[in-house]
């Protein structure tokens, strides 16, 4: 079995090394990490070729370790200053960012491109990496490569580190042996994902902040200006009223503060019967169905996913893969049920002799270009046509995204200015009408 010397940090900030013996260096990351240990260093030193007499040292027992161990301490609490514990503390506690993994995947494409084996790639990366946790988990990928495992094998404990279709783009590249192009598709689908939220963001935030700020100040306005034109039109002894629509959504307002818990209750619940229908496989199938056919985003989240099929499909074709592999390999880029269930249903019409394409065509999903295209190139050249296809895809999403952020921000405009509407009539229209006065005519009597 191999001997491994590591170097790790404790919760209380002190750095020990010690020898161990494990069946992988991943093995021995994973143990270190299950007690609270930090790794910094572990190095493979020898294979143990006879079993020892004598107990092993326990690593799960820290005690046992601090007694044993057999280096330089560092005891922050007698050396180190409140700034280096902080510093030690949010290095160990340090979120990672999509903009780590963008650069992770940036620098592991190049160094791809640069016939770098994954060993030797993830080494050099892991020593430039900043990022401690990052680090720590680059670190657990690299000791699954070096046991004999794949990248994505490793990832997939990682989902909330690693988005789904990233994996599977990896393991579309290492089952096909074509990992460099995967992850240049990788770099550009976190790329362009950046960008799309980036717009999003930018058109959204400032409008849901003044949403946000217009709905507070209506109902405080219908909390506090109200009241007070109504005490000012009893004391002056005025027959005036207020506007119908103000004295009805005060109504409103006061039987929600009055009985609070149904509203919540309500809301609760109808959340509640959503999340457990949507967890329900009949749920899940309508709910993706929906995705592709909500207004504004349903085309280009369709787009994306058949572009992303198409792309992978491609690059399995290009290595010699049959078209019946090559789906079944692509398929684990989709996540959609409704995109699953056609390629489902594509592979089965090859196992009985009918045409891959058919499903697509028919599920009205697909737009008629795409799956002539298609056809176009099941009667010439499938890969050729298929590489035209992708680049005709991206134009189209494209096309899209220009017409999501044209349309976006009028919709958004439209219910801000809604909410604004709304909001002159019930709360600035009676604060208008006590400025003007109107009311002391008829306070005084005079019609």
């Amino acid at each position: 079995m191999p001997t491994y010397i590591y170097r790790a940090v404790t919760n209380s900030g002190l750095i020990v090394r010690n020898r161990v013996e494990a069946g992988s260096k991943q093995n021995v990351i994973r143990t270190l990490k299950e007690n609270d240990l930090m790794p910094i260093s572990i190095e493979q030193i020898a294979y143990s070729s006879k079993k020892k007499k004598t107990k092993k040292k326990n690593i799960k027992d820290i005690e046992e370790i601090m007694k044993n161990v057999n280096t330089t301490q560092i005891n922050t609490k007698k050396t180190s200053t409140v700034k280096e514990k902080i510093n030690m503390y949010l290095s160990k506690t340090e979120k990672i960012t999509s903009r780590d993994l963008v650069i992770f995947t940036q620098n592991f494409y190049l160094l791809k491109k640069a016939n770098f084996n994954n060993i030797h790639a993830l080494r050099t990366i892991i020593e430039s990496t900043e990022n401690v946790t990052f680090k720590g988990v680059l670190e657990d990928i690299l000791a699954g490569v070096e046991a004999g495992e794949n990248m994505y094998t490793t990832m997939e404990y990682y989902s909330d580190i690693f988005p789904f279709i990233y994996i599977n783009m990896i393991k579309v590249g290492e089952l096909s042996g074509s990992l460099t192009n995967s992850l240049e598709q990788a770099v550009k689908y976190l790329d362009s994902s950046e960008a799309l939220n980036k717009k999003i963001r930018g058109i959204l935030i400032p409008n849901l902040i003044q949403f946000g700020l217009l709905l507070v100040m209506l109902v405080v306005g219908v909390i506090v200006a109200i009241p007070a034109i109504q005490n000012v039109y009893e004391e002056m002894g005025s027959t005036d009223t207020l506007p119908g629509i103000t004295l009805w959504f005060q109504g409103v307002v006061n039987n929600i503060i009055e009985f609070w818990y149904v509203p919540v209750i309500v809301i609760a619940t109808v959340v509640a019967i959503i999340i457990f229908y949507i967890n329900t496989p009949k749920g899940k199938y309508s709910f993706d169905y929906f995705k592709y056919k909500m207004p504004i985003f349903g085309q280009l989240i369709f787009a994306l996913d058949f572009s992303r099929l198409m792309k992978a499909m491609l690059l399995n074709l290009e290595n010699g893969m049959r078209i019946q592999e090559s789906i079944e390999v692509s398929k684990n880029v989709i996540q959609n049920y409704v995109m699953l269930s056609i390629i489902e249903t594509s592979i089965n019409n090859i196992l009985i002799g009918d045409s891959w394409i058919e499903p697509f065509e028919k599920s009205g999903l697909a737009k008629s270009m795409i799956t002539e295209m298609l056809k176009i190139g099941m009667q010439t050249d499938l890969t050729e046509m298929m590489s035209k296809l992708v680049e005709y895809m991206e134009i189209d999403i494209d096309n899209i995204m220009q017409k999501i952020m044209k349309v976006l921000p009028e919709v958004v405009y439209l219910i801000v200015g809604i909410v604004l509407i709304f909001f002159v009539l019930v709360v600035l229209a009676p604060c208008i009408q006590v400025y003007m006065g109107g009311f002391l005519f008829s306070a005084a009597g005079i019609t």
